[in-house]
């Protein structure tokens, strides 16, 4: 009960951005004498002298209780678990022996501040919410390995045709190897087939990502004979794009070595797009969510409904919708999708 509860606060949080702290407390070997009982009420009548509305409740049965923090609105992260573990701690000197004390462990986990892979507190409270398709997700799983290592093997022509095309157009590496975040905040290697110029100004995206995030799209102004482009939320005419580069990324080739990350469990074949580190440094706390509940995958509702058509809030909420709906059906009717998206080349670039 106390991680649904948990879960709910999370989920609160991310709608409002009102932050909140878990609190651990860890008795040790307390709990496990002839004196449980007592130790118990104790421990509560402590956690009760703190603040009344808190929730409490066993993080693990038996072993772990937890508190959770509620509303602590704009203050500052240390500022606020500074004056709680002061609280709590002067707590338990009051009521244990200094002996009792050195055995309880007390831990603090900032929500949204905090927080990290699946085993982490707070964002382990997911697990709730997909424990219900377990068996599905390792079908999603087996599907990844054996369509990644279909297409890696029937492709291998093609992409050694393409690895030479760029070798033979433009100096530098056949891979671009980049960093991005994928599932639960996990950085890892994403790879693709080198479509620019090496030693390029990261800066022209950085600065694209900021206003694509803040709703500003790249074009959409008129034309000069009063009428208005359709406004695409897409770098375009990107000046570090290599001739060849820019046909692979029309038609969607460069995406091909992302096979080798979905084969090593780092993406699935569908899933959201797996963002770069200062994009994610720039989201609100809603967005973080697509981040948790799925992989990251090479094709998705955005790009067979959206593409680079929509703006960043809608694709967020195109791949929240994936990640509540999510089914093997849906994954095979996205993946079926895919190559007409890919061939008509709607919002590619």
């Amino acid at each position: 009960m106390f991680l649904r509860l948990l879960a709910l606060e999370r989920k609160r949080t991310e709608r409002s951005g009102r932050g909140f702290v878990l609190m651990l407390l860890d008795p040790g070997t307390l709990l496990t004498s002839k004196s449980k009982e007592p130790v118990l009420q104790k421990l509560l009548q402590v956690l009760e002298a703190i603040r009344e509305t808190d929730l409490k409740g066993w993080y693990k049965d038996g072993t772990s209780i937890g508190v959770i923090f509620t509303e602590i609105g704009s203050a500052i992260e240390k500022s606020v678990v500074h004056t709680l573990s002061t609280k709590v701690t002067a707590a338990l000197f009051a009521a244990f022996r200094i002996e009792e004390i050195n055995q309880i462990r007390l831990s603090f986990h900032v929500f949204p501040e905090d927080w990290g892979d699946d085993s982490h507190p707070i964002t382990s409270t997911l697990r709730l919410e997909l424990a219900h398709k377990r068996a599905s997700l390792g079908v999603k799983r087996l599907i990844d390995i054996a369509g990644s290592l279909t297409a890696l093997i029937f492709l291998s022509p093609v992409m050694l045709a393409i690895a030479i095309a760029i070798k033979l157009t433009s100096s530098g590496p056949v891979l671009f190897r980049q960093t991005r975040v994928g599932q639960y905040g996990k950085r890892f290697t994403f790879l693709k087939f080198r479509s620019m110029h090496v030693n390029n100004d990261r800066s022209i995206h950085e600065n694209f990502v900021k206003s694509f995030i803040a709703g500003k799209p790249e074009a959409g102004k008129s034309n000069g004979n009063g009428t208005t482009v359709q406004v695409q939320y897409k770098l375009r005419a990107d000046p570090r794009v290599t001739p060849i580069g820019r046909f692979l990324r029309k038609s969607s080739l460069d995406e091909l070595p992302q096979f080798l990350n979905v084969l090593l469990g780092e993406m699935s074949l569908v899933g959201p797009r797996p963002p770069v580190p200062y994009e994610v440094a720039r989201y609100s706390v809603w967005h973080r969510r697509r981040l948790l509940v799925v992989k990251p995958g090479i094709t998705g509702l955005w790009q067979v409904e959206g593409r680079s058509r929509v703006k960043f809030d809608d694709m967020v909420r195109l791949d929240i919708r994936y990640a509540r709906s999510w089914s093997l059906w849906l994954d095979l009717k996205i993946l079926a999708q895919t190559p007409y998206a890919v061939l008509t080349g709607t919002g590619a670039c």
